[in-house]
C-alpha cells in the first residue's frame, strides 16, 4: 500500500510530531480484538464519566478520528495502539467489532512521544502519569529535562516540578492519581518529611492550596523551633553564668558531648571582666 508523509489532520500537536513518519495513505478497518494497548501509554486512569460520554457519542455517530496504530513487535497478528486508546475502549463499550485505523511505522521512541503529546495537549493525564511519561523519556531514551521541555512545548521548570512529584511517598502519589488532592496541593508537599501526614490533614480539613501552604509553613516553623530547642539543663547553666558575669552566654553541646561556650561582650572592659572571672577560678 502507498505511504505518504502526513503534515495535518491527526489532531493538534500530533501532526507536527508525525512530521516525516510514514503512514499508510488509506484508512483501514481492524477488528477490535486485533488491537493491543500501547506499552508506552502513560495514561493509566480513564475517567469513567468521560468514557461513558464518548461511548454514547461513538454509538450514535461512530468513530470520527481514526486510531493510530503500528504493527506489534511481539505479536505479528496484532497492531499496537499509539494514539486513541480511549476511543478503542469506548468502541468496545459501544459494541463495535471494528474500528478505523491508520498505520504508522513508528519505533518505540516515536510511540512514546505520540502517546505523551496526545495526552498532555488534551490534558488527559493526571500529574503523576505526566511525570512518569517524562521520566520514561529520560530513563529509556536519554532525554534530559531541557529536551523534554522543548519537545512538549512547556517550560523546563514545569517539567522539573512534575518530576519532583515522583519523589513523594506512595500513599500521597495514590491520592494525586485518584484526584483526591490537586497538583497544586502536591507541589506544597514535595520535600516534606511528613508529607503523608500533611496530605491527610489537607483532606481531613478540606484545605485550599493557600491554606495548605500556611499549614506547611507552621509545620516547618515548629520543626525549626524543635531543632533549635535547647536542653533545659544547659539553659539553666547559661542563666547562672549570665547572672555571675553579667553578659550573654551561649552553650552549644554536640551529640558526642563536645561543644563551645560563647561570651558576648561589647567593649574591652567587658572582655577583661570575662578573663578576670576565668582566671579567678583557676
Amino acid at each position: 500500500m502507498d505511504a505518504i508523509k502526513i503534515k495535518k489532520g491527526l489532531g493538534r500537536g500530533l501532526s507536527s510530531l508525525i512530521g516525516d513518519t510514514k503512514i499508510e495513505k488509506n484508512i483501514n478497518k481492524l477488528k477490535i480484538s486485533d488491537l493491543i494497548r500501547n506499552k508506552y501509554q502513560p495514561r493509566k486512569v480513564f475517567e469513567q464519566e468521560s468514557l461513558e460520554e464518548l461511548t454514547n457519542s461513538i454509538r450514535e455517530r461512530g468513530i470520527i478520528q481514526p486510531i493510530i496504530v503500528r504493527k506489534s513487535a511481539e505479536n505479528s497478528s496484532k497492531h499496537e495502539i499509539i494514539a486513541g486508546e480511549r476511543r478503542w475502549l469506548a468502541a468496545q463499550n459501544a459494541g463495535l467489532h471494528e474500528v478505523p485505523v491508520v498505520i504508522t511505522e513508528a519505533d518505540d521512541l516515536k510511540s512514546l512521544e505520540f502517546a505523551i503529546v496526545e495526552n498532555v495537549q488534551r490534558h488527559d493525564l493526571n500529574p503523576i502519569e505526566e511525570a512518569e511519561g517524562y521520566q520514561r523519556l529520560i530513563d529509556e531514551f536519554s532525554y534530559d529535562q531541557e529536551k523534554v521541555a522543548k519537545f512538549i512545548g512547556k517550560s523546563r521548570s514545569h517539567v522539573s516540578n512534575c518530576l519532583r512529584l515522583l519523589t513523594l511517598p506512595n500513599d500521597v502519589i495514590k491520592l494525586i492519581q485518584s484526584n483526591k488532592i490537586s497538583q497544586g496541593h502536591a507541589k506544597v508537599l514535595v520535600g516534606l518529611d511528613n508529607a503523608s501526614f500533611v496530605a491527610n490533614k489537607i483532606l481531613e480539613k478540606k484545605l485550599s492550596v493557600r491554606q495548605s501552604e500556611n499549614l506547611v509553613r507552621i509545620f516547618k516553623t515548629k520543626k525549626i523551633f524543635k531543632k533549635n530547642a535547647k536542653d533545659p539543663n544547659l539553659r539553666q547553666l547559661e542563666l547562672s553564668l549570665v547572672d555571675k558575669i553579667g553578659l550573654n552566654v551561649s552553650i552549644k553541646n554536640n551529640k558526642n558531648n563536645t561543644g563551645t561556650i560563647s561570651f558576648e561582650y561589647k567593649d574591652l572592659d567587658q572582655l577583661n571582666n570575662i578573663i578576670g572571672v576565668i582566671k579567678s577560678n583557676y
